[in-house]
């Protein structure tokens, strides 16, 4: 039976996370609902994490690492989502900061 297509609204923290794997921050556990991590710390959006896996935006590659995590990268389909807005992000706070 062929998976439901999948929906992304592409959200800040989308695009967000989508950066973070163009940036190579990411990791994503060796699983069938992989959880991300980004710097090294988990992620806040598990949920998205998965929806950004099953629709095709992104991809572990390499072998795990001894925690039983791999590499992640954007697929096509990510580096085309994340080309419709421009770089990089920035936050309300960092914002305030400069």
């Amino acid at each position: 039976m062929p998976r439901p297509t999948v929906t992304l609204a592409p959200s800040p923290r989308a695009r967000a996370m989508l950066a973070a794997v163009a940036d190579g921050r990411a990791e994503v556990s060796d699983s069938c609902e992989p959880d991300m991590f980004i710097d090294g710390l988990v992620c806040c959006d598990q949920m998205l994490a998965h929806t950004l896996t099953h629709a095709g935006l992104v991809r572990p590659v390499g072998p795990a690492t001894p925690s039983g995590r791999h590499a992640v990268t954007l697929t096509a389909a990510g580096v085309a989502a994340l080309a419709q807005y421009p770089r990089p992000l920035v936050w309300p706070a960092e914002r305030e900061a400069s």
